[in-house]
């Protein structure tokens, strides 16, 4: 009953306070179709391991990662990013089922093996501070979409590290998140994919492959609903 009213409440308020676009700001739900079609879309060519745009496995510099690839349909830019960023920082929740259903009906199109959708988690201290873990919602809604499984508390962030938005080296960011993940679920055997929201170096999927890997899952590949071009300092 409880939930069926929260459902009534959401409705209602939809009704009196129509979402208006992260993009544009009309009407049309938090990603109208216009700046849904208008989204930079992460194309060929790009690394086939990180999956940073404009280059080849050959050039691209990310050096081993133990991730095995990583694949997003966007990159961080235009409504994409203004939508991440309300999501992430501005507490609208409400951004998760549209972008989550973005990422599930890509991924419906896309061949990344895996069967169980892993979130990148947060330090405790962080969810605490935030109040929810984006990347969950979002895997949520990636595994309502393609009916994989979904093992939210796989993963658990041991070290309370600092935000990798704020280092501009790719060894730092490596460094940064190196021995900060657990595993604390049973994937063994699994072929497991990771879900977050941004992709810049790599580095935090890399760090949580190895946990899982080390843990026994056969495979860990990474998707992000959004690359973010990397740009050393």
């Amino acid at each position: 009953m409880g939930r069926d009213l929260k459902r009534l409440v959401s409705a209602g308020l939809d009704l009196l306070f129509p979402p208006r676009c992260c993009g544009c700001g009309g009407p049309g739900g938090l990603l109208c179709q216009g700046c849904e079609a208008s989204a930079p879309t992460l194309e060929l060519p790009y690394c086939g391991r990180c999956a940073h745009p404009g280059s080849h496995r050959a050039t691209c510099g990310c050096g081993p990662l133990a991730v095995d690839g990583i694949r997003a349909p966007y990159l961080l830019e235009g409504p994409v990013r203004k939508a991440v960023h309300d999501l992430k920082y501005r507490n609208l929740r409400a951004a998760a089922p549209r972008l989550g259903g973005l990422l599930a009906a890509w991924m419906e199109k896309t061949s990344v093996p895996g069967e169980l959708l892993v979130p990148i988690p947060l330090h405790r201290r962080q969810l605490r501070s935030r109040g929810y873990n984006q990347s969950a919602m979002l895997a949520r809604e990636v595994s309502k979409g393609t009916g994989l499984a979904l093992a939210r508390d796989a993963l658990a962030r041991v070290r309370d590290s600092a935000p990798q938005v704020s280092l501009p080296s790719r060894l730092e960011r490596a460094r940064n998140v190196e021995g900060g993940f657990r595993c604390v679920g049973d994937v063994r055997g699994a072929r497991v994919v990771l879900v977050d929201d941004v992709v810049t170096t790599g580095s935090t999927m890399s760090a949580c492959a190895e946990a899982l890997k080390s843990a026994g899952a056969r495979s860990v590949w990474g998707i992000a609903l959004a690359r973010q071009p990397y740009r050393a300092a």
